[in-house]
């Protein structure tokens, strides 16, 4: 019977891979817990009851947990760390549209509201993937 639940467990982690929602986690350590269960117990309705009620009691204590942990995670980058905030100088004029600065000996393209002209010092306020959005200073 353990080997019932531990398929059930490893077709959770499976959907869990495909949906990365935090959901699917909850329900394969239930099935994980109900293999152990199993090992002392073969009566099936304990064991579906033990299911259902361990796939609950896990996405009620321990999703949250995740979820704050993956919401830390994905707060800041490196580039938060290290770009933004920092003084860079404009290698190509820069426009709503297009330009380039350089810090830390490499260039990045970047967007500023105002022109501002080569040669200048900006600010970098943030970034939008690979693109800085800078202010004179």
């Amino acid at each position: 019977m353990w080997e019932l639940f531990l398929s059930i467990a490893i077709i959770f982690v499976l959907l869990e891979i495909f949906v990365p929602s935090l959901f699917f986690i909850n329900f394969a350590l239930s099935g994980i817990a109900c293999a152990v269960i199993s090992l002392f117990s073969k009566s099936i309705p304990v064991l579906v009851i033990s299911f259902v009620i361990f796939g609950f009691i896990f996405l009620f204590t321990i999703r949250p947990i995740f979820l704050k942990l993956k919401a830390q995670n994905t707060q800041k980058t490196g580039m938060e760390e290290k770009y933004v905030g920092q003084i860079a100088t404009v290698i190509e004029d820069i426009n709503a549209d297009n330009g380039a600065i350089t810090i830390y000996d490499e260039r990045w393209q970047a967007r500023s509201n105002e022109p501002i002209s080569k040669g200048e010092k900006v600010r970098i306020l943030s970034h939008q993937g690979l693109i800085f959005q800078v202010e004179k200073i």
